[in-house]
């Protein structure tokens, strides 16, 4: 067996590519928490953005310290409390309770929904605004943030989206203080928001955590790798979309980081190609391990994308991996996603005791991407296409 070679540690100065010296912060040494530095003068120059972690850190913890994880991520505890939802927004089914009944009424069935016209046009609009809200989040990732700032972010982005069209077509005909108050009427639902429990509104998985990471009080890190699963709900439709995103100029300089999620992003690209009417279920997951494997990569197969429409999940099941039994064939007016969930080692997963954090059960790094489809005549369209300033993008291996 080989011998590895000792792992560098670099510095954790904003923006600094240099390996780290024995200087370490002395108030993370307090915290037990190691930090360290090329220098002096890298230390000052990155101490307002340091000094974050210091607030972060404090009266956290680890709920599960004997759980064996996977990898070096930890849970950072307490959560912050649930986010509110003013009166005027509608809400989905589970909203309150945590029971998504509509869905659970349909459990079991292979019953593929078409939607009419006027059905498309509202998973149109509901899509527009999820991409809208991912690439507000997005715009947020830098090292220094917790992952529960970018689930604020998210919930207040929701919150925001939009007025009713009926509503702002009135507003020429009524005084401008009920104008205003129209405008800023909240009127869309962070769909992940107590969906069978899950306490948050928006699913933030770095590194490792392969899908359903739980946004807390852990500090983005130079270097991390951040997928961010954005869901909305409006009109009574919901619209679904992630994708992975770069923390830091050093996470670009990661060959492997880069490997894997432009990998995720390929392959995602490349199932899209065959999405057409008569396409069977079963096919993208060909498409999708063939070009994982060509990138020494593999496939996570415990997940996998779905109808949505009024139901947040529902059929088809629309598997990543070769040789599945999905069930169906794509026909006009079908609206599902694609998600593929892509290792660089191995594709089995565990979950935590939250019951929801997905990791892979080496610690290897995983990224993932999603866009909601909509089957055309002759066709598809991507409802949550990025548009030309959303952030993040490909980039190429360093």
């Amino acid at each position: 067996m080989a011998t590895p070679e000792p792992t560098k540690k670099l510095c954790l100065g904003v923006d600094c590519p240099n390996e780290a010296g024995a200087l370490q912060c002395p108030t993370c040494l307090k915290l037990g928490k190691e930090s360290s530095f090329c220098s002096q003068d890298c230390f000052k120059r990155s101490w307002i953005t340091h000094k974050k972690i210091h607030k972060s850190t404090a009266a956290t913890y680890n709920p599960f310290p004997a759980f064996p994880f996977t990898g070096s991520l930890r849970p950072v505890y307490p959560l912050s409390s649930r986010r509110l939802i003013p009166d005027s927004i509608t809400l989905p089914d589970y909203a309150k309770d945590g029971n998504p009944k509509s869905e659970r009424r349909l459990s079991g069935r292979f019953n593929i929904t078409v939607l009419d016209e006027k059905q498309q046009e509202g998973m149109r609009k509901v899509c527009r605004l999820a991409r809208e809200v991912l690439d507000i989040a997005a715009r947020e990732i830098k090292p220094g943030v917790t992952t529960d700032f970018l689930d604020e972010v998210v919930h207040n982005a929701c919150l925001e989206r939009d007025v009713s069209t009926t509503l702002r077509a009135q507003q020429n005909s009524i005084c401008s203080t009920s104008a205003t108050l129209l405008a800023n009427m909240p009127q869309s639902y962070p769909s992940p928001l107590n969906y069978f429990h899950f306490p948050k509104s928006v699913c933030t998985s770095p590194n490792e955590i392969i899908c359903h990471g739980i946004p807390d009080q852990r500090v983005l890190l130079d270097g991390d790798i951040l997928n961010l699963d954005v869901s909305v709900y409006h009109g009574g439709f919901h619209g679904d979309l992630n994708e992975t995103y770069y923390v830091g100029p050093k996470a670009l300089a990661d060959e492997d980081s880069v490997r894997v999620v432009e990998t995720s992003r390929e392959c995602l690209d490349q199932a899209i190609k065959i999405v057409k009417p008569g396409m069977l279920f079963r096919d993208p997951g060909g498409v999708i391990e063939k070009h994982a494997k060509s990138k020494n990569c593999s496939v996570v197969k415990t997940y996998c994308g779905h109808g949505i429409n009024q139901l947040f999940h529902c059929a088809p099941n629309v598997p990543h991996y070769a040789k599945n039994k999905a069930v169906g064939v794509a026909k006009p007016g079908m609206c599902f996603t694609i998600e593929p969930m892509i290792s660089l080692g191995s594709y089995k997963d565990k979950t935590w005791p939250d019951d929801w954090t997905s990791a892979t059960q080496d610690g290897s790094r995983t990224a993932q991407f999603e866009h909601t489809l909509l089957i055309t005549e002759d066709g598809v369209e991507i409802l949550t296409a990025r548009q030309a300033d959303s952030p993040g993008g490909p980039v190429s291996a360093p």
